[in-house]
């Protein structure tokens, strides 16, 4: 199940990535006409609408994503699932189509339906998709319907199988629909204090992919708070000093909290380590610094040191609730990097966003202070303190130099050799592997290319934390498989 999950959120890595393009457009078009909205100008209304053409069809992208990402061979016939999927089910299930089922006034029709098109139902329309590619993609028919034998067929029983799941959803989706809201609401109730307790459980469901969920809670549209998408217009209702106070809090620590715990792990090192630990750190802090991506940082001591990753926790939760409190407001399209920072200084509801600085510096200070006792004090085997850690000596490539077919055969001998690898994929920062046996992998000797870590869920699955730069040592390590 946790195996499951966890593909689940690296499928949603994928639509997900395309909002950058979104804030940028979005952001350069505020910053030409950042009162008007782009009424006052034709080239800030034409960057403003082509951003907002990419957040307001989210669900769309969820379901494409999710469907190609869950896809057995990632072929794009499961896309196209995916997208049929979530074309039958918000047709179904739209306000109009249920007022003719139930004989009833549009107006009497459960606010539910008129929420049909959300993130939640992209999702489940590409778990459908996938699931339909997964099972007919290698249909053969009888000669007299070949044409719609394999591939051709998986659409087609999507859409079968999503009239039948819409069934479900008539009933099962305002149940949902009200428990998701009444949890929003009861965050929205709290203010500042929600706000933090959201940003809590937000990075504790990092390790499992689980904080996709609940970010689509807060951040999109599904029980109508939509933090990102008022934030930065596409839709209406956005409140100044409060709107974004579920984003602008992660600022100060993806760019000065992380960076500065990653100094802390970095001076904590053995002094035959440093060298290694200070490039892994550099590369890592610096990705967190400019795009928000936090992943290479934050597994090199979640699961090694679990105890300070649940201090990160509720340091992330504090610092949101403090920005939430005195209404310090940004928004990202993305993640709480300085791109995003930057474009959003313009927004109309960009609120004393200059005060974020100071508190992002506060919170590395403690950040440094608190992860460097911590881990002197308890001898916590964070990066460059394990007993088995890799010497300078033994550094004969690395990640830093871009060498990414010496590095992917390091790791493929590590990892056993191809005859012990049953698939291959990748996140955005780690190598995600089906093996045959797990307790065979080499950690030491993956480690000398300067992966942050190696992660066995089960005795058939690996993860290899790789970084940024994963798309590519996984491209290469397919070559040498194959």
């Amino acid at each position: 199940m946790m195996k499951y999950l966890q593909k689940l959120g690296k499928s949603l890595m994928l639509p997900v990535a395309v909002l950058p393009a979104a804030a940028i457009l979005m952001g350069i078009g505020y910053a030409i006409d950042p009162a008007g909205w782009g009424g006052g100008s034709p080239i800030a209304a034409f960057l403003i609408k082509s951003g907002s053409a990419i957040i307001d069809n989210l669900p769309i992208l969820f379901a494409v994503g999710v469907s190609l990402g869950m896809s057995k061979d990632k072929d794009g016939a499961s896309a196209l699932s995916g997208l049929v999927a979530y074309l039958v089910v918000t047709t179904l299930l739209a306000s109009g189509t249920v007022a003719m089922l139930q004989g009833i006034p549009v107006e009497e029709v459960a606010p539910a339906f008129g929420k049909i098109g959300n993130a939640f139902i992209g999702i489940i329309s590409g778990l459908v998709g996938a699931g339909c590619y997964n099972r007919f993609s290698h249909v053969q028919l009888p000669q007299a319907l070949a044409f719609f034998s394999g591939k051709r067929l998986a659409p087609i029983m999507t859409s079968v199988a999503m009239i039948a799941v819409s069934g479900i959803l008539f009933f099962v989706w305002p149940v949902v629909y009200g428990g998701l809201v009444s949890f929003g609401e009861s965050i929205i109730g709290l203010g500042p204090v929600g706000a933090g307790i959201y940003a809590f459980f937000n990075r504790l469901l990092i390790p499992t992919g689980l904080h996709h969920a609940l970010n689509s809670v807060f951040w999109f549209d599904v029980a109508g708070i939509n933090d990102i998408g008022k934030f930065w217009g596409t839709v209406a209702g956005g409140v100044k000093g409060v709107t974004g106070m579920y984003q602008a809090g992660f600022f100060p620590v993806m760019m000065f909290g992380l960076p500065a715990a990653g100094l802390a792990m970095y001076k904590s090192a053995k002094p035959e380590k440093k060298k290694v630990v200070a490039s892994l750190m550099l590369a890592a802090g610096f990705a967190a610094f400019l795009t928000g991506v936090t992943e290479p940082l934050e597994f090199a001591f979640m699961f090694v040191a679990p105890g300070l990753y649940l201090v990160h926790a509720i340091l992330t939760g504090i610092m949101v609730f403090i920005a939430a409190q005195f209404q310090w407001i940004a928004g990202f399209g993305f993640s709480a990097g300085l791109v995003d920072y930057l474009l959003s200084i313009k927004m109309p509801l960009a609120n004393n966003i200059f005060m974020l600085i100071p508190l992002g510096l506060v919170c590395g200070v403690i950040y440094y202070a608190l992860f460097r006792f911590l881990i002197v004090k308890f001898n916590l085997k964070t990066p460059g303190r394990e007993d088995d850690d890799v010497s300078d000596e033994e550094m004969h490539v690395s990640l830093a130099n871009n060498n990414f077919k010496e590095v992917a055969q390091v790791i493929l001998e590590g990892l056993g050799g191809k005859d012990n690898i049953v698939s291959i994929d990748n996140c955005i920062t780690r190598l995600r592997l089906e093996v045959k046996d797990s307790t065979i992998i080499n950690d030491k000797k993956i480690k000398t290319t300067g992966a942050a870590g190696i992660i066995k869920p089960s005795k058939t699955s690996a993860q290899v934390i790789v970084g940024t730069q994963v798309q590519f040592v996984a491209e290469a390590l397919s070559e040498l498989v194959k």
